[in-house]
């Protein structure tokens, strides 16, 4: 398999030292975080002087000026362009506009010292923006709400419904393929016929033309499907700039089907449409027990054959679906080399054993699966064709995982400063620019998104990097991040200290391909 993607076992193997030539972890002095490396690091070359700016930005104002918003004395943080300074924000009305190491003045003012000043995260795996579980997500950095793995709605009834329910956060989504099958009567056990198959396409366009960004494909749970259907529905999105985003068909190292076998479809899908294709957690499908040569047969794929390939990840290791999904189906134990006793039901600390796996599954509970390899985390953490992607959003009833709610603060505060796995400005790459730039082609309003420059849409957070945490855990996942100082959307604080939330401010707006 490996040979037929174009590189022999010499160059896997070479590209697999990820797992073992990483750097080790180590945590970090939490105040060294405060300043900029340069600062820190007078050897090293110079951060750019000159702060950043978008394309087509206007000038900054005049110094007399008085600004909306000013945010002063924090460790200002733009991962696109390096930029990093101890320095002052200045934004009117909904953009940014101005960043000088001179004192601005404002109508309000935000104190920073000893704070990061970032661009607003980007869940690009997340799902609707339920009332409930969107303001854990403010609290823990989100700032752009993306349901790429699929939306179960059609883009114009979700769009309707959001824009008269109103959301803290930006909102947008992908087709989802099974979604599509099941309201056309396809199912998800068979293979479309032709006939269907000319069904999901023109459906497919319309319904990017109503609104998604992407296609959301799941053969895991619709094994019916052929990787032709998929290419042929791809290419129908890659006419707009929309990639294709996969939750693959197997995730095991155990024949048949495995991790192998996974990618090497969704590379199919990239070679015959050309579109651009995400590969969703693959920190549990696609990755899980062969993380270095899974990102290894991605990494050559870009390398070699230049596809457009990214993946995303949540910093944890277990996942967590429901009990009647195909995940479960016979053999699982082997699959995922664990037992009864490795799962457990969130919200409530049960473990499960055989007896109770039975009767939760036929109602189908979701449990959380210690199925994932510490290593893994690292070494998917440290690739760079992985962003973050939380894969969750918590629901009324709390049975969820922790990721809905700490996926990005738990980057922060355990990876980056307790373990040392990444640095400051490698992890805010991971939140802002990276899921910017896999969208932006089918929502140019992106192109203003995950960047703290000039012209940048004032999608700002301040966060403590001695502090900033996760606090959710299985048995308790409806937890706020601590840390996150203020969250701003569009220039309006939806978050200050304390984790102080205005549920009134909902500035949100839907991110389509033709939002501005």
């Amino acid at each position: 398999m490996l040979l037929a993607l174009g590189f022999g076992a010499l160059n896997v193997a070479a590209l697999s030292g990820l797992s073992t030539s990483s750097p080790r972890s180590r945590p970090v002095d939490p105040d060294s975080l405060l300043r900029p490396a340069a600062a820190a690091e007078p050897a090293e070359p110079a951060v750019p002087v000159d702060p950043p700016a978008i394309d087509g930005a206007a000038a900054e104002p005049a110094a007399s000026h008085t600004y909306d918003v000013v945010i002063t004395g924090g460790r200002v943080m733009d991962p696109e362009s390096g930029y990093d300074a101890m320095a002052s924000i200045g934004i009117d009305g909904e953009r940014v506009t101005a960043i000088s190491t001179d004192a601005l003045t404002g109508r309000r003012t935000i104190d920073a010292t000893d704070k990061v000043v970032a661009p607003g995260f980007i869940d690009i795996l997340s799902y609707e923006p339920n009332d409930y579980g969107i303001w854990y997500k403010i609290a823990d950095g989100v700032t752009t709400n993306l349901g790429m793995h699929g939306i179960n709605a059609r883009a114009a009834d979700f769009f309707e419904r959001f824009a008269g329910e109103g959301s803290p956060c930006h909102y947008g989504g992908a087709y989802d393929n099974p979604f599509a099958r099941d309201r056309l009567r396809i199912g998800v056990e068979v293979a479309a016929t032709a006939s269907q198959l000319d069904e999901l396409v023109a459906d497919a366009a319309q319904q990017l033309a109503d609104g998604w960004i992407g296609l959301d494909f799941e053969p895991e749970y619709t094994p019916g499907i052929e990787t032709g259907e998929m290419a042929r529905l791809a290419e129908v999105g890659a006419e707009v700039g929309a990639a294709s985003y996969f939750h693959g068909r197997f995730s095991t190292d155990v024949e048949p089907g495995t991790n192998a076998d996974t990618l090497a479809e969704i590379l199919a899908v990239a070679r015959q449409s050309g579109a651009g294709v995400h590969v969703q957690h693959i920190i549990s499908t696609g990755g899980t027990f062969t993380m270095a040569r899974s990102l290894a047969t991605l990494q050559a794929a870009v390398d070699d054959e230049a596809l457009d390939v990214t993946a995303c990840m949540y910093p944890y290791n277990y996942w967590a679906t429901t009990l009647a999904s195909a995940r479960f189906s016979a053999g699982w134990e082997e699959r995922f080399h664990i037992t009864y006793e490795d799962l457990q039901v969130p919200g409530t600390g049960q473990r499960l054993t055989e007896a109770s796996f039975e009767e939760l599954q036929r109602d189908n509970v979701l449990v959380a699966a210690y199925a994932i390899p510490d290593d893994d985390v690292a070494t998917c953490l440290r690739s760079p064709l992985v962003m973050l992607g939380s894969d969750a959003i918590l629901e009324p009833g709390d049975n969820n995982h922790p990721r809905s709610t700490g996926c990005f603060t738990r980057l922060l505060g355990r990876y980056v400063r307790d373990r040392g796995v990444l640095d400051l400005m490698t992890a805010l790459e991971k939140m802002t620019i990276m899921p910017a730039r896999r969208v932006e082609a089918a929502a140019p309003a992106m192109a203003r998104k995950g960047r703290l420059q000039r012209g940048a849409d004032a999608d700002v957070v301040v966060f403590d990097p001695r502090t900033v945490t996760d606090t959710s855990t299985v048995d308790d996942p409806a937890q706020f991040s601590t840390g996150m100082d203020h969250v701003l959307v569009l220039g309006q604080v939806v978050q200050g200290p304390d984790g102080r939330q205005d549920q009134t401010v909902r500035p949100g707006r839907p991110i389509t391909a033709t939002s501005a």
